[in-house]
């Protein structure tokens, strides 16, 4: 009768480790991710839409308080806003609806276009109006041209704090390799 006691005490105890190791591994791949995007042409958004499907993360539009024209992203007229916050590295343009709940986050995708061979800067307004401490942020981008690698060494730079992982650009992906790079993450 020992035996049977002490041989089904030890197949609970079996039983609950497993349990116990399954719920860790269910907790570790239950984060809860959000894809936060600045679009100025649509292209942008195209992908984050696509990422937040495959993620089965939230999607969330950095907007503009003052929403970009044709002329504000001519990118040859020196002049243009556009032209004019990205040489000025301090410039913040305000953004509208804001998350009330990051906290709720894990893990944070932020896209945007490259703009001058970095991150527009308006994605300086967004990681300034969070706190990212014990998040993972990985960037992503869309572009006629450039990498993404001088905007990820400048966010990195600007906010060394953050749990970066490596970015990506993300022109014409296809879900099957939007699915692979973000399991390979």
């Amino acid at each position: 009768m020992k035996k049977i006691v002490l041989a089904m005490a030890a197949l609970l105890t079996i039983s609950l480790s497993a349990c116990s190791q399954s719920n860790k591994k269910e907790n570790k791949e239950m984060k809860k991710v959000l894809v936060a995007y600045f679009s100025a042409s649509g292209v942008t958004e195209g992908v984050a839409k696509q990422l937040a499907e495959v993620t089965g993360g939230d999607l969330h539009k950095i907007q503009p308080e003052q929403p970009y024209t044709d002329a504000d992203l001519d990118w040859r007229d020196k002049q243009s806003r556009s032209s004019v916050e990205m040489q000025d590295k301090n410039s913040r343009p305000a953004i509208t609806n804001k998350l009330t709940n990051m906290q709720d986050y894990d893990m944070v995708y932020v896209g945007f276009p490259i703009w001058w061979y970095t991150a527009p800067t308006i994605i300086n307004t967004f990681m300034e109006s969070y706190d990212f401490k014990g998040k993972t942020v990985i960037p992503f981008a869309t572009s006629g041209g450039s990498s993404i690698k001088k905007a990820c060494e400048d966010l990195k730079a600007a906010y060394p704090e953050v749990n970066w992982k490596e970015g990506k650009l993300l022109n014409r992906t296809s879900k099957k390799e939007l699915e692979t790079w973000v399991k390979a993450l």
